[in-house]
């Protein structure tokens, strides 16, 4: 994959570059906007970039990806890339976009590293981009093909439903009437909306459900700062998005999705709004004839706080061999446990395969205590709402 002159130039500079890669993403992301600003305005997250969590993301994937053809040369990052690749693949990327990135990736680098970047390193660093840019750009163009229509379609909300004070579900269908392609469960949608400053903006959300064949469902949760800007997107369809108005959507996307025979045991676990690809697997399992033992665990501020609770519990009970473990950290009900999940008393079975949705540091929590049960590292899956932070722990 990478040559062997670049490989001894990378490894000999990653140090160096890996140390430099926040301030490098940092100058790389004011240069892009500076000179394309419609990208910040109709593509690139606005609280992320506020956040900083873009960033991080970014100089996590090109580390990561860096290491990995160091370390493994004979082996491509699939797993990494096609995660990558469903997030572009649903927002829109193309492959002209490329190009641009690597004009202001490179200046920033320069402007960085100064003097050590010599043509060499250039050229090597040059070598690792394009390996990565070339991969995703070829997997996002089969999964466009893959799915085929429009890259942006209208759909118009059937039913809005509120589920917390801060989570509402919207059901949808096609505004132009045709019909609704097939999902697979734990995959998201991106919904791109027109802001009140004229800027569209998208998010992604898992579905949470198929109401109905001709029917998508996203449950939204309200993001609220907590220091950092509130959610742009999630506030404005709360606020401003009723039954009768019309949203854009792209086909459905991502790689969490269920991939087991009925007789593979399996572990569901969520926290917060990571409920929502879960309740979709759930009831994907129950109308599948799924018979392996299913254990199904959720961590909550309080019942209150559980989106989807009702499906959560109904779509559990509708399977043969399944048990529902819920935590909240206040208020909770007889059968519940008070505090932050902890599987120290429930049952895994042999041969487990995990599924996980939440916040960071609960599916850091769940993957140290299932390793620790026996589940095997490949068995252990996971998504991320917003940028992959994990890799950006992991470089």
């Amino acid at each position: 994959m990478l040559s062997e002159q670049s490989a001894a130039t990378v490894r000999a500079t990653l140090p160096a570059v890996g140390a430099a890669l926040d301030t490098i993403t940092e100058r790389f992301y004011a240069g892009l906007f500076e000179a394309h600003p419609a990208l910040l305005r109709d593509l690139f997250n606005r609280g992320n970039q506020a956040a900083g969590t873009q960033r991080q993301a970014l100089a996590g994937s090109i580390a990561a990806f860096a290491a990995h053809l160091l370390d493994h040369p004979e082996q491509r990052p699939d797993a990494m890339l096609r995660r990558i690749a469903h997030k572009h693949a649903s927002l829109g990327v193309t492959a002209e976009q490329y190009g641009i990135v690597h004009e202001h990736l490179f200046a920033a680098i320069a402007g960085v590293l100064g003097e050590a970047v010599t043509p060499e390193v250039a050229a090597a660093w040059d070598e690792v981009y394009w390996l990565m840019a070339n991969a995703l750009i070829a997997v996002e163009r089969r999964l466009r093909e893959e799915r085929g229509g429009p890259a942006w379609r209208p759909w118009e909300v059937a039913e809005r439903v509120t589920e917390t004070a801060d989570v509402v579900t919207f059901r949808l269908r096609p505004a132009d009437g045709g019909p609704v392609r097939d999902f697979s469960a734990g995959q998201y949608v991106s919904v791109r909306v027109t802001l009140p400053d004229g800027a569209r903006q998208i998010r992604q959300y898992s579905l949470s459900g198929a109401p109905g064949p001709d029917l998508r469902q996203i449950s939204v949760k309200r993001v609220h700062g907590d220091g950092a800007p509130d959610g742009e997107v999630s506030h404005h369809l709360h606020a401003r998005v009723q039954e009768g108005d019309v949203l854009e959507l792209s086909e459905a996307y991502g790689d969490l999705v269920l991939d087991a025979g009925p007789d593979t045991p399996l572990l569901l676990a969520s926290a917060g709004i990571g409920v929502t690809p879960i309740t979709a697997m759930l009831a994907h399992l129950a109308g599948s004839g799924h018979r392996a033992p299913v254990t199904v665990v959720h961590g909550d501020r309080s019942p209150a706080t559980h989106a989807l609770r009702a499906d959560h519990e109904s779509w559990t009970a509708k399977l043969p061999d399944a048990a529902l473990h819920l935590w909240y950290e206040q208020d909770a009900p007889a059968g519940a446990r008070t505090g932050l999940v902890d599987l120290a008393e429930v049952p895994v079975a042999p041969g487990t395969r995990a599924y996980l949705c939440g916040p960071l540091p609960f599916m850091r929590s769940v993957r140290a205590q299932l390793l620790a049960k026996g589940v095997a590292p490949a068995d252990l899956h996971y998504e991320v709402f917003g940028p992959d932070l994990w890799l950006a722990g992991q470089s």
